[in-house]
């Protein structure tokens, strides 16, 4: 059977809920809510307001982890004052599940790059996942969506050190001078992103957001403008159909500032990660997309 996404051309908090709903799977026990904080200066990331219908129907905690360059979220204290001054703690319970040591160490087998993932140690706090992303361009990765979110969104500061250098340091002090080729790369953000996949045994949900469609991620200080304008929302429980259908829509349009975007992805072989993560099993490129009522 196909893999089965469903889209809305509707962006609204609301229509997020309905989108989760579509799924018909309930979420339970104690629910992690998986954001991007934004970083420091960003004009494109998702506010919490945005998030806060989605995440208080499942009375979810927002997680994040810390991240391996410099800039306002690299420790936990100028994190937490980060995600405190986007108004993430006037909303919800936020956990930086690598705030503290040791890293939870996820086992891969069989891993195209990696023989392990390093998580921050709080996702043991948590019996299932709930992906939030917003699906834009990447100056690394290509684009950034649910297979980036599970991968270099989950892991610790350690952790995306590892992925960054194809599983040759976990140091962040010099994983910027031991970056891996680009397939590399690509494949150790699928490695990673399965080993989390595999962690929650299916207790997880993905939803996609098309909108502020930059070529640069939310990571970025300094962000270009978008330059298309917003496609919808998509949700599935296959982050790789999921990704792939996203791609798909770009590449369908006729807006002016498609080949822009496209551009990014493929100079960094973006479709690398959808395709590895695909032959690891963790999900189809092929799917049925399901439109739902605007």
């Amino acid at each position: 059977m196909k893999a089965k996404v469903y889209f809305t051309k509707s962006i609204t908090p609301e229509k997020v809920i309905r989108m989760y709903q579509a799924l018909g799977r309930e979420l339970s026990g104690k629910v992690a809510a998986k954001v991007h904080s934004g970083e420091e200066g960003n004009q494109n990331y998702l506010h919490p307001e945005f998030w806060k219908p989605m995440i208080g129907e499942l009375k979810a905690t927002v997680v994040e982890c810390n991240t391996a360059y410099e800039g306002a979220r690299n420790t936990t204290v100028k994190h937490m004052k980060l995600m405190n001054t986007h108004g993430w703690t006037r909303y919800f319970d936020v956990d930086l599940m690598d705030a503290e040591g040791p890293d939870l160490r996820l086992e891969i087998k069989n891993g195209l790059a990696l023989k392990e993932n390093l998580v921050g140690k709080n996702i043991q706090n948590y019996d299932s996942m709930l992906v939030l992303s917003h699906f834009k361009g990447h100056p690394m990765g290509g684009y950034g969506g649910a297979l980036k979110q599970l991968s270099i969104g989950c892991a610790s500061s350690a952790g995306k050190s590892l992925i960054h250098s194809g599983g040759t340091t976990e140091d962040q002090a010099v994983v910027w001078s031991h970056t891996a080729p680009q397939e590399v790369f690509c494949d150790a953000m699928a490695d990673a992103a399965g080993s989390v996949i595999n962690y929650f045994k299916g207790n997880i949900a993905y939803i996609n957001i098309m909108c502020n469609l930059s070529v640069d991620c939310d990571c970025c200080a300094v962000a270009e403008d978008p330059c298309m304008k917003d496609i919808g929302i998509l949700s599935s429980l296959d982050p790789v159909a999921l990704d792939q259908a996203c791609l798909d829509l770009i590449y369908a349009s006729d807006d002016p500032g498609r080949d822009h975007f496209i551009q990014r992805v493929e100079s960094r072989n973006g479709i690398r990660t959808i395709e590895s993560a695909a032959r690891l099993g963790y999900g189809s490129r092929e799917y049925q997309l399901i439109r739902l009522e605007d």
